[in-house]
């Protein structure tokens, strides 16, 4: 019998265990150049450590996933957080979980809008990249620098998230 995940929309208060939605929030808006441009300050904040480490920006280009998928494995990166925030408008899946004595617990499924984003926190376990339905670009705002920054945990059953629209 599979252990199917239900699928939750993706709110700040949500998702807050796990870090932070990044998304044009009216509270955090303020007018600058003039009043020409509307800034959406400190939607989130990117968190390193370890010497030497350094704050990069990437493309990530996520491959569409296919439904029902079977959540086979987390992962979690102990030196940074890491963001992700769609360039094209389309809904996508954000997988995370607590940690439960040093490996992930029960997943938690999260469907973010083309115009939400999320910055997992540092050490958060969470699934690699979702799209959902085509071939999607995200900005991804991560550490580099040494030092191990990558932890993979495999599920010995897999949990299975159903077709999402």
């Amino acid at each position: 019998m599979p252990r199917l995940l239900p699928i939750e929309p993706l709110t700040k208060e949500a998702f807050a265990p796990f870090g932070s939605v990044i998304e044009a929030d009216p509270a955090s808006m303020r007018f600058i150049n003039g009043g020409n441009t509307e800034r959406f300050h400190a939607v989130a904040r990117a968190d390193v450590t370890g010497e030497g480490a350094g704050v990069i920006i990437n493309i990530f280009r996520g491959q569409p996933r296919a439904f029902p998928y079977a959540v086979t494995m987390m992962e979690r990166h102990p030196l940074g957080s890491q963001s992700f925030s769609p360039l094209d408008d389309r809904p996508w899946l954000a997988v995370v979980a607590e940690d439960d004595g040093g490996r992930p617990g029960r997943p938690r499924v999260f469907l973010a809008s083309g115009r939400q984003g999320v910055n997992y926190g540092r050490n958060v376990w969470h699934h690699p990249l979702m799209s959902v339905e085509a071939v999607s670009d995200f900005i991804v705002v991560d550490r580099e620098g040494p030092g191990n920054n990558l932890e993979e945990f495999f599920y010995d059953e897999p949990f299975v998230i159903p077709v999402p629209f």
